[in-house]
C-alpha cells in the first residue's frame, strides 16, 4: 500500500465536468434504479456514467486540475441524480464532499490525495468516511471510536482494527477514510486512509453484506470489519487530541452535507410528484368519466405539494449561491434549511401516496420506492432534534 511520491506529484487529467450531460446521465440511472432497488445490487454502471460526465470529481479544486465546483453546482448535481437514483446520488455526494473539504481546508497528506486523483483520472474513484460503529452509533452524538490504530514497532506502519456499520457504498469504494483512535497512552483520533487496489479488496478488510434497509437499498451501506489492516505511517487525515477539538464532525463538511443531502431527497420528492401528475392525468375512473386531474381536491393537493417543493428548492439554491459568494450567514442557516427541505420532501411524497391509495403502495409503481427512499432523509446528521435544540438555545441566549 505504499505510494510512489514522485508519481503522486504528477498532475492527473480528470474527466471534464459536463453539467449539460446531467439529464442524459439521470435518464441512464433512472432506467435501472428499480432493478437495483429490488435486488439490492450496487449500481456500478450508474457510478461509471456519473464519472464519465465529470460529476464525480466536480468539486476537485483548480489547484489540482479540477473544475472547483461550489455548493450551488453540487446542489444541482445531487438534486438531479437524486431524482433518478438516490443511491447513486448518495455515493456521489460522499465523494464530492471529500474533494470539497480538501479544497477548502486540506487535511489529506499530499501524496495520498494525489493518488486519489490519479485513481479518479483512470476511472470512478469513490471515497467515503467510515465513522459509525455498533456500540458508539453515530459520532455526531459524542464519544470516541472503538476502532483502534496501533503502530507496528518494526516498520512504523499503522495496523487498523475495528468494526464500522452503515458504510455507504462499501463494495464500491476505492478509498476509505476510517475514523479511529490510536492506542497511545493519550489517544488521538483521526481518519486513517485506506486505498483499495480494486473496490472491496484490501488485505485484512472484510465487507459483511448486512445492508437490508427500507430505502436506498442499492447504496450497499454494509458493515466493514478491519483486522490489523496495514497502512503507511503518513496515511492519516486530521490526527488530533480529542480533548483539544471536537472529533465528532468535520466542520468543513457541514454546509455541504446539509444542503447537498437535502437536495438529493428533494430530487426524490420531485420524481414522486412527476409520477403523481402523470397518474392523475391518465387515471379516469368510470364513475367519474374524466381524469382525476380535473377534480378540485386533487388540484389543491398537487398545488400544495408543488408549493412545498418550490419553496424548499429556492431555499437550497439561494443559500448555496450565497455561500459560494462568501456570505457567512448562509452556512449558519444551512441546518435549518436541511430541516425545512427534508420535511417538505417527506410530506410531499406522503401526500402523493395518500392521494393515490393502493396503487401508490404497489411495487410495480415507483411511488412506493420513492416513499421508502425519501424517509431515509430523517437519519442523516444533523437530525431534527439536534437542529431544533441548537436553534432554540441560540435564539434564547441571543435575547437574554
Amino acid at each position: 500500500m505504499s505510494i510512489d511520491t514522485d508519481t503522486a506529484l504528477d498532475a492527473p487529467t480528470l474527466p471534464p465536468l459536463a453539467l449539460d450531460a446531467l439529464p442524459g446521465v439521470a435518464a441512464e440511472l433512472a432506467a435501472r434504479a428499480e432493478e437495483h432497488d429490488r435486488d439490492g445490487s450496487f449500481p456500478h454502471e450508474g457510478v461509471a456514467a456519473v464519472h464519465r460526465a465529470g460529476l464525480l470529481t466536480a468539486t476537485v479544486s483548480a489547484e489540482y486540475g479540477g473544475p472547483g465546483a461550489g455548493i450551488a453546482a453540487t446542489v444541482e448535481i445531487l438534486r438531479t441524480l437524486g431524482a433518478a437514483d438516490p443511491s447513486v446520488a448518495l455515493v456521489t455526494a460522499m465523494t464530492l464532499f471529500t474533494h470539497a473539504a480538501q479544497a477548502a481546508a486540506p487535511s489529506w497528506p499530499e501524496p495520498h490525495y494525489r493518488s486519489l486523483l490519479r485513481d479518479s483520472a483512470e476511472g470512478p474513484a469513490l471515497v467515503n468516511s467510515l465513522r459509525v460503529e455498533p456500540e458508539l452509533g453515530t459520532p455526531a452524538r459524542g464519544g470516541l471510536p472503538a476502532t483502534t490504530a496501533r503502530r507496528d514497532a518494526e516498520t512504523g506502519d499503522w495496523l487498523l482494527s475495528g468494526h464500522k456499520i452503515f458504510s455507504t457504498g462499501a463494495v464500491g469504494l476505492r478509498w476509505l477514510a476510517v475514523w479511529a483512535r490510536t492506542d497511545e497512552d493519550t489517544p488521538r483520533v483521526g481518519s486513517f486512509l485506506l486505498r483499495a487496489p480494486e473496490p472491496g479488496h484490501i488485505p485484512g478488510l472484510r465487507i459483511e453484506p448486512t445492508w437490508d434497509h427500507l430505502g436506498l437499498r442499492a447504496s450497499r451501506s454494509d458493515d466493514v470489519i478491519l483486522d490489523a489492516v496495514r497502512l503507511p505511517a503518513d496515511a492519516v487525515s486530521g490526527l488530533v487530541d480529542p480533548t483539544a477539538t471536537d472529533p465528532r464532525r468535520d466542520p468543513g463538511l457541514v454546509v455541504w452535507n446539509n444542503l447537498g443531502l437535502t437536495a438529493l431527497y428533494l430530487g426524490v420528492a420531485e420524481s414522486a410528484r412527476d409520477w403523481l401528475v402523470r397518474f392523475l392525468n391518465e387515471r379516469t375512473p368510470s364513475a367519474l368519466g374524466r381524469p382525476l386531474a380535473t377534480v378540485a381536491r386533487f388540484q389543491d393537493e398537487v398545488g400544495l405539494i408543488q408549493a412545498q417543493l418550490i419553496t424548499a428548492g429556492d431555499l437550497l439554491t439561494g443559500l448555496a449561491l450565497r455561500h459560494d459568494a462568501g456570505d457567512p450567514q448562509a452556512a449558519a442557516h444551512a441546518a435549518a434549511a436541511k430541516l425545512i427541505g427534508t420535511r417538505a420532501a417527506i410530506d410531499s411524497v406522503q401526500r402523493a401516496v395518500a392521494l393515490v391509495g393502493n396503487n401508490a403502495l404497489t411495487r410495480r409503481n415507483p411511488l412506493e420506492r420513492h416513499l421508502r427512499d425519501v424517509l431515509c432523509a430523517r437519519v442523516h446528521t444533523p437530525q431534527d432534534d439536534s437542529i431544533l435544540g441548537a436553534l432554540g438555545r441560540a435564539t434564547l441566549e441571543a435575547h437574554r
